[in-house]
């Protein structure tokens, strides 16, 4: 009986990618999503940097407001709406 590969990192369709957990978090998962599109349909990054631009911004401004969280110490997960 052969045991699986270490390097086998393929993952069933039901588990989640966890970068796409970590971008969907900062409410800037859409712009990510037209940066991968651009960069699949143009296959040069250089020719998608409207959209780069804008996702760069988008986690720009999540992680100011991050630091702010921090530093007035509340984490964005014990916070209550």
């Amino acid at each position: 009986m052969t045991s699986p590969s270490p390097h086998d990192r393929s993952r069933s369709e039901d588990e989640d990618d966890p970068v796409d957990k970590m971008i969907s978090k900062t409410g800037c998962a859409e712009l990510h999503y037209a940066v991968q599109e651009c960069m699949a349909e143009k296959q040069d990054w250089r020719k998608c940097q409207p959209e780069v631009q804008n996702f760069k911004q988008c986690m720009m401004t999540f992680q100011k407001a991050r630091i702010e969280q921090l530093r007035k110490g509340k984490s964005p997960s014990t916070e209550t709406a």
